[in-house]
């Protein structure tokens, strides 16, 4: 792996430039944007409607970006970038059952609670309200 690396490392570096800067840039807007009842109302199901090709292909492609971003995480923790940030977020952009519940977990401990709602008040938006 460490071959691959050295002989791959102006992609790799390049790759982590790009994440970093994503997500310091993206994360605080999909933050901000996202409904302040998003934890308490069902899951939206507007994909059951469209049709079953473009589903399966849009359930492929997202588990795919998640996968790459999983797989380039792994190699950030030995190459310079957010190895940790990028792994946590390829989570996120998978599908898998209990998804949910583990959003409702990191989204309760404290510090990422302060984080997220003094991002919220920055936009001017209400915080983000969680189930019981």
């Amino acid at each position: 792996m460490l071959d691959w690396l050295r002989d791959h490392l102006w992609w790799t570096l390049s790759l982590s430039v790009v994440i970093l800067v994503g997500t310091v840039v993206l994360a605080p807007l999909v933050v901000a944007r996202m409904p302040s009842d998003y934890f308490v109302r069902p899951e939206p199901g507007s994909w059951s409607r469209r049709h079953p090709l473009l589903r399966g292909a849009a359930w492929a492609g997202r588990n795919l970006l998640g996968a790459v971003l999983i797989v380039a995480g792994i190699a950030m923790l030995i190459a310079p970038g957010q190895g940790i940030l990028t792994i946590l977020i390829g989570l996120i952009v998978l599908e898998f059952p209990g998804k949910r519940d583990l959003e409702l977990r990191l989204v309760r401990r404290p510090r990422v609670r302060r984080a997220i709602d003094w991002i919220r008040a920055k936009a001017k938006r209400p915080p983000l309200v969680l189930p019981d």
